[in-house]
This record gives C-alpha cells, structure tokens and sequence, in this order.
C-alpha cells in the first residue's frame, strides 16, 4: 500500500501541474501489475473528487501550512483511504508513514504520524471545523461553484453532488453484431448483471476490466456514457449520407453512425494520434470501414482538408471544459482556471462558424458538448442563431427518465435509473 500511496500522491500533484490525469497515472505507472495499478488509479481519482473537503482537513490538521506539495498530497491521500475506502485505519497510517520517509524525507514521518493519528481520535470534531465552506463543502473551486448557482440557481447543490457521485460502467450495444436482449443473456450467463436502458444501453451493476467482458473482442458492444449516447440518433443519419464528425476523437460516436446507417462519414480530428485511436475502434466493432475516412484537420480551419461538396449532417462534439463529465474526470475541476470558460466558448464559436457553410441546405447540425456551463451551450447556441438568419434550432426529445433542460442533460446522482453524465446538444436545422 506504502508504494500505492505515494504514486497516487505523485500523480495528483501533477495534476494541479496541469497534467490530466490519465497521463499522470502513466507517468507514475511501475508495471508492479493489475492490482496494484488499480489501487493508485481508485486513490488518485477519489482523492481529487473529494480534494476541496480533503485540503481543508489537511489545513485544520496542521499547524502550520505545510509547504511541501508532495507531502500534503500524501496527508491527502491516506484521509480519503481513512473515509472512504475500507483499508484498516491504522494501516494506512503506519504506510503513509513509511511513504513519507521514503518518498519525502525521514523527519516528515512524526508529523504524518502525529496528523493522521490524531484525525483518527477525533475525526467529527476536525470534520465539522473543516466543513464550514463551499469549496470543502462541495470540493469544488469557488469559481466553479459560483458558475453552477448562477446557472442553476434551484439546482446548484444537487448538480454539484451529481459530479461527485461515482458514474456507472455503462455499454452501447453493436446493433451491426447483435442485440441488447441477447448481450444482456450473454452476460447474464456468465454471472454478470447488466441493466438495460434505452435503446442500446446495458448498465452493469458492478465495474469491471472491459476487454474481460464477453464480446468486447469481436465487437459486441462500446463504452459510452447514456448521454453520449443521444448523439447518433439526435443526428437522424440514414443511408447514403454525407456525414462530417468534427471532432471525432475518441471515436465512439463516428462508430455509433457507422451502426445506424449506411453512410459516407468523414471522420475529423486535429490530433493524428488520435485519428488512429478511431480506426482501431471501427476494425474492433467490425464497422464497414469503406464508409469512413480518417482525415488529420481543424474543424474551425476548412480550407485545407475540405473538399468542396457539403454535407447532409454534421455532428459537432465541441472541446470544453468537460464540467459534465467530473464524475469520470475528477482531475477537470482542479486543472481549468475559469478564463478557461471563455477561451473554450470563443473557440466553440469559431467552430460552428466555420462548420456552418459545409452543410447543405435542409441539412442538420448537431452541437454537442460534455459541459454544464451555460456559457458553452445556451449561450453559445442563442448567440449563433442571432448571427445566422438560416439557422433555425429543432426541438429535442429526451427519454422521461432523463434530467433535462432545455437540451441540457445534467448528471444524475449515484444509483439513478437513467444514470447519465452532464451533456448538452442542439439541433439546427438549415433553412
């Protein structure tokens, strides 16, 4: 546990160096095997969904700040084992010991020794002193929390829990390789609950490595959020169709079109690393590959990969700032500063305007974002059709389990039914 301790420390640190966190743990990684991965992997994510609450104990703990980075990220660390995980107490403090002898210096031992023994004497009475703002209150930077009350002002609290809830693993069934019904029996057979929902989702009960699911390898289902999962249907695809996906990595909703229809799909990416990942996607799904093109581009940058012949759809999953998705992505809350707001809003600006004159008359765009920032969707969509007198915005159905409004999916809290991550789409239509 020592060894887990401190890379998990390690990589949390790197994360408030702007490093996201799926690089930082491979940075970190050791190949010490599955288990031990999975160990750094649950401390560094639950250690940053709950850093506000957590840092602020540190500082009621301690003294004095305490200025070392990688010390107060172990300190950190062991609180959330102590909290929520079910490790022995005195366990994880004599290998939070250890770890910052080791991975510190050895005068740091007393002090971690003496902070977290005392936590364990008197874990309510620190907890109540520590727990009197919103950023511990809710571990969430203040902005963040300021931007969400005045967004949702009879919701705020409840979507702020919502991000902090542990998200489900959660399928789209290969309607090309077989049938919800009979991946549910598949798994069923092989002792695994799955729940289905939808049209195509499967919601498992308990998590698991996905390539050990059965199907994975010959392409019987993807991951993907319930929300994502609106995207392809939203678009209305049918055969015959040019199809542009703006920016298509990772590529799961490029192959969700490629499922539904029959389409010519040009599948665009700015990051050519990316675009590879997309392929490999499609070839494990077993897609028609003869449907798709993989093309290196900016989105806001037509002119060098644009062609000349305007699409029937356009499917534009904007960059943001991910504040829908902080349940999987914890690390987004504490890597964005709130001028990242604006600048990813300018740049969702600069998108539709350039994707705008590639689609034909009568043709339908589809913008989306994992965001739940007035600022990135509403905002961004009302101010596009005031600029554009062709543009007409389509109204949405949503399944009636789903919280939504106004095109914007918010996350739903642990254990709800129609479990979804934040999203927002809007449909225009060009007249």
């Amino acid at each position: 546990m020592e060894r887990e301790q401190t890379r998990a420390a390690l990589a949390v640190m790197r994360v408030f160096d702007g490093v996201q966190l799926r690089d930082a743990l491979a940075q970190v990684d050791d190949r010490s095997g599955l288990r031990g991965r999975t160990l750094v992997q649950e401390l560094a994510y639950g250690t940053l969904r709950r850093w506000g609450e957590l840092d602020a104990i540190v500082e009621r703990l301690a003294a004095k700040p305490i200025a070392d980075p990688l010390l107060r990220m172990l300190i950190a660390v062991a609180l959330y084992q102590i909290d929520y995980t079910r490790a022995p107490p005195f366990a994880i403090v004599d290998r939070a010991v250890a770890a910052a002898g080791s991975g510190v210096r050895p005068a740091a031992k007393a002090l971690v020794n003496a902070l977290l023994r005392r936590y364990l004497r008197e874990r309510d009475t620190i907890r109540r002193a520590a727990l009197t703002t919103d950023v511990a209150r809710y571990s969430y930077p203040k902005w963040w929390i300021e931007r969400i009350r005045g967004d949702y002002a009879d919701e705020w609290q409840a979507v702020l829990d919502a991000g902090n809830a542990r998200a489900p693993l959660t399928l789209r069934v290969n309607r090309r390789a077989t049938t919800q019904e009979a991946l549910a029996q598949r798994f069923a057979n092989a002792g695994i609950a799955a729940e289905p929902i939808g049209d195509a989702a499967l919601i498992l009960r308990e998590p698991r490595p996905v390539a050990d699911l059965p199907g994975f390898a010959e392409g019987a289902f993807s991951v993907q959020d319930l929300a994502a999962q609106l995207a392809a249907p939203f678009l209305d695809v049918r055969d015959g169709m040019r199809v542009l996906d703006a920016c298509a990595a990772p590529g799961g909703k490029t192959a969700h079109l490629l499922e539904l229809a029959d389409a010519d799909v040009l599948a665009l990416d700015i990051d050519a690393g990316r675009l590879a990942r997309i392929r490999e996607n499609v070839e494990r799904l077993r897609l028609p590959d003869h449907g798709v093109r993989y093309v290196e581009g900016d989105a806001g940058d037509p002119q060098p990969w644009f062609d000349g012949t305007r699409f029937d759809r356009i499917l534009l999953d904007a960059p943001c700032t991910a504040s829908g998705i902080v349940r999987r992505h914890p690390d987004a809350k504490w890597r964005h500063r709130e001028g990242d707001v604006e600048r990813f809003a300018r740049t969702q600006a600069r998108l539709l305007d350039a994707c705008w004159p590639l689609l034909l008359p009568g043709g339908k765009l589809l913008y989306a974002t994992c965001s739940v920032f007035a600022a990135e969707n509403t905002a961004r969509v009302e101010g596009f059709v005031a600029r554009h007198a062709d543009a007409l915005r389509e109204t949405l159905s949503f399944a009636s389990p789903a919280t939504h409004r106004n095109g914007q999916l918010l996350p739903s809290p642990e254990g709800a039914r129609h479990n979804q991550d934040g999203f927002f789409y809007a449909l225009l239509h060009k007249r």
